[in-house]
């Protein structure tokens, strides 16, 4: 019983992270966007480093 209460008050951080993900949505898409960039980058930069 207390245990939902709680969870009540508190939003989890899964909810906090979409709210604030839909609120600035450029700001997400420009750090998805250099994070999928980056990651591709290490990943062909391996695969020509050990070709």
């Amino acid at each position: 019983m207390n245990n939902s209460s709680s969870e009540e008050k508190q939003p989890s951080y899964v909810k906090l992270a979409m709210r604030n993900m839909v609120q600035k949505r450029l700001t997400s898409l420009k750090h998805f966007a250099l994070t999928t960039i980056g990651l591709l980058t290490v990943l062909v930069g391996l695969a020509y480093l050990t070709r």
